[in-house]
């Protein structure tokens, strides 16, 4: 394990040389307990105090978050998305993470972006804080054991499964760490998901293609509805392009596909602005395409923060299913699965003949 205490020792240079131009600037930082024992609780702490726009706060052992007081669920919900804790991740036993990766790798939570149809809505309800661990060193310990068990399988890892860690980079330099440690290992794999551009930190690793960068992109009258706080869809082109130039594995999520008058088109619009961006590139890339679905409990959060949302989440028009985790979803028809399961085959065929389809659900 000589390699981990090596990277350990690394850590606070990679994070020590990040530029801190993020987009994210949290109005509330807590501090739990024993988290400024490490260097990156540290550099954020230095980069935040002198800022009188952010309230600084130390979390006592087993204090909790108090929510703001007298405020509506509508404004705890966005006090949260501004809202950074910065902590120790205490349980290392990662969760499954079907169908994309083995694993979860677990180094930031939560997510700055406002959409409205995430399904974090599920997950973290009327608190979503961006959580932050510190303790990278015993996170990527960690990871070289789960390898460890399962070579000579490859164990792919997904760094996103409940966050979108971009926003955060400058603050961690986590993401930059995790790829500079798959880039040596033999059998195992890293991959991530972001609808963020700033993508420059992580241009010049040498990362031997052992992550995958993938990018979350929408037809833009979804983007322009329901994907508040978010890049518009040509800046997540060009990162993706900037990510093709430096040599990583490169995939698109493209989701939550949602139908609406003249769909077909726009997702075709999409798609060709992609190619045109990504042509002078020609990266293999693939793709992974979700239908938008919703569960009675994501929808009473979205209702409540959101109400005047125009998201399609009338039951009486969508299948109920039970998901993969034992609880159950709307999902859209059969003949309209159907519909979208040709479209995307047809039109991801016309446009990247040469990709590659994850999986359609």
């Amino acid at each position: 394990m000589q390699e981990i205490k090596t990277l350990g020792k690394n850590i606070f240079q990679i994070i020590k040389g990040g530029k801190l131009g993020m987009t994210f600037i949290p109005q509330r930082v807590f501090f739990e307990a024993g988290s400024l024992d490490y260097p990156i609780a540290q550099k954020i702490l230095d980069a935040l105090k002198s800022n009188p726009r952010v309230s600084i706060n130390m979390l006592n052992p087993k204090q909790r978050i108090k929510n703001i007081s007298g405020a509506s669920q509508e404004d705890a919900y966005r006090a949260g998305k501004r809202t950074l804790v910065v902590g120790i991740r205490k349980t290392l036993n990662f969760q499954s993470c079907k169908p994309s990766a083995h694993y979860q790798l677990p180094l930031v939570t939560g997510c700055m972006g406002q959409c409205e149809y995430c399904y974090l809505n599920t997950q973290f309800g009327k608190n979503p804080y961006i959580r932050v661990y510190v303790n990278v060193e015993e996170i990527l310990s960690q990871t070289a054991s789960y390898i460890e068990q399962r070579k000579p399988d490859i164990t792919i890892f997904e760094g996103a499964a409940t966050s979108d860690p971009i926003p955060v980079e400058p603050y961690t330099g986590s993401l930059a760490a995790a790829i500079q440690f798959f880039a040596r290992q033999e059998y195992g794999k890293f991959r991530f998901v972001t609808k963020y551009t700033d993508v420059d930190s992580l241009l010049n690793l040498n990362h031997q293609g052992k992550t995958m960068i993938r990018f979350s992109i929408n037809a833009d009258h979804i983007i322009s509805n329901y994907e508040h706080f978010t890049p518009a869809l040509p800046k997540r082109l060009l990162a993706a392009g900037k990510v093709a130039a430096a040599g990583y594995p490169l995939g698109f999520i493209i989701g939550p596909v949602i139908l609406f008058d003249g769909w077909e088109t726009e997702y075709k619009r999409m798609l060709e602005a992609l190619r045109i961006n990504l042509d002078s590139h020609k990266p293999d890339i693939s793709f992974e395409i979700i239908s938008h679905r919703f569960t009675a409990r994501a929808k009473n959060t979205i209702m409540s923060v959101y109400p005047s949302t125009t998201l399609p989440m009338d039951e009486s028009q969508r299948k109920y299913k039970y998901g993969q985790f034992g609880y159950g979803k709307y999902v859209y028809q059969p003949e309209q699965i159907e519909a979208i399961n040709s479209y995307f085959k047809e039109t991801t065929e016309e446009f990247f003949p040469e990709a590659s389809i994850d999986y359609i659900i």
